[in-house]
């Protein structure tokens, strides 16, 4: 009877070892850039996608994701955004790149005189990263690699 007590009481204890060292599974993966603009034509932007796991520190897993983009908006001259690739791609390491043909997603907002002193976003491109069932937050860029309205007060200007 002893001994059952203490098998039944080691498997118990077992068994909360098991459920409390479950698997470090992925909870969230946090999408960041330097900056949210790809200014000029063939400009770039690194992604850094960050995995957070249920316990540990977090991991850069930019190289690791799936990244999907799609057109939300429309650009300066009210058409709505081509899917990519057109206007921009990303690898596989999460680099955005501008592309041909080339866009403008901003509009002057504001101006005093000839100056520009405010830009409005009419559209941007959405990105998502993704691993193991898991998606990250959007990250939302806009895009400034064409030439903006070549009135006044832009100029050409295509954004902050």
């Amino acid at each position: 009877m002893k001994r059952s007590i203490l098998c039944l009481v080691g498997l118990c204890l077992l068994a909360l070892f098991a459920i409390g060292c479950g698997s470090n599974s992925l909870k969230t993966i946090n999408l960041t850039a330097s900056t949210n603009e790809l200014k000029g034509e063939g400009a770039t932007v690194q992604l850094q996608a960050i995995g957070n796991y249920s316990y540990g520190p977090p991991l850069d897993m930019s190289t690791r994701v799936t990244y999907a983009i799609t057109a939300d908006g429309f650009d300066l001259n009210g058409f709505a955004l081509p899917a990519p690739p057109a206007n921009i791609t990303v690898s596989s390491t999460g680099l955005l790149t501008a592309v041909d043909p080339f866009v403008c997603t901003f509009a002057p907002a504001n101006s005093t005189g000839t100056q520009v002193t405010g830009w409005v976003l009419t559209g941007s491109y959405k990105i998502v990263a993704s691993f193991g069932g898991v998606s990250s937050q959007p990250f939302y860029v806009g895009m400034a690699s064409a030439a903006g309205d070549p009135a006044a007060p832009a100029n050409g200007a295509c954004g902050p």
